[in-house]
């Protein structure tokens, strides 16, 4: 009898059981996350998730994460300081390229007045002796000339006394050559 009450208290058990879950089916529908009696259960779980994620995040990813921030970091601040440097040095080339321009005028200039200077000294030269050629030959001219004169006067006397001569004879007198000279003379200086 014993076993018989066993086995109707565990139909009976059982039954009850089924109802209980029967209703308890029909009541979470829904979301079984949104059910009051899980809560504690996932609250846990979610306690233990976070914490192994933060022990994971904070003793792995974020040292090498902040290593590698670091190594950026310097890598960031060499590269400024080598950028600084090669301002710098540019700053220097310009300056020398500057210096060298003003210099190569200057050098320019100087190499300008030099050339202006000899040819200037050329040309006074050229022009003296130009002008001292011209001189020469302009003395040469003057005395050409005056030999010209010269000469013409002569030939002018002769003319001038052959020619008196001549008009004397066609007249039919006699003149001496020396009386025709004489007068065409004193009538030549005035």
């Amino acid at each position: 009898m014993a076993e018989t009450t066993h086995a109707a208290a565990g139909t009976a058990h059982s039954a009850a059981d089924a109802v209980a879950h029967g209703s308890a089916a029909t009541q979470s529908a829904g979301m079984p996350q949104l059910e009051f009696a899980h809560f504690p259960n996932q609250i846990f779980w979610l306690v233990i998730a976070l914490g192994a994620l933060y022990y994971i995040l904070s003793r792995v990813a974020l040292p090498r994460i902040a290593s590698i921030l670091a190594d950026r970091q310097g890598r960031i601040m060499d590269d400024i300081a080598a950028a600084e440097q090669l301002k710098l040095k540019a700053e220097e080339a310009e300056t020398a390229y500057q210096k060298a321009l003003a210099d190569a005028r200057a050098e320019s200039n100087r190499i300008i007045a030099e050339a202006r200077a000899e040819v200037q000294v050329e040309l006074d030269a050229a022009i003296a002796k130009a002008d001292a050629e011209i001189a020469a030959k302009a003395a040469e001219s003057e005395r050409s000339i005056n030999e010209i004169r010269a000469g013409a006067i002569d030939s002018i006397e002769a003319v001038a006394k052959d020619t008196a001569g001549a008009i004397v004879a066609a007249f039919g007198t006699g003149a001496d050559d020396a009386v025709v000279a004489d007068a065409v003379n004193a009538r030549l200086k005035g």
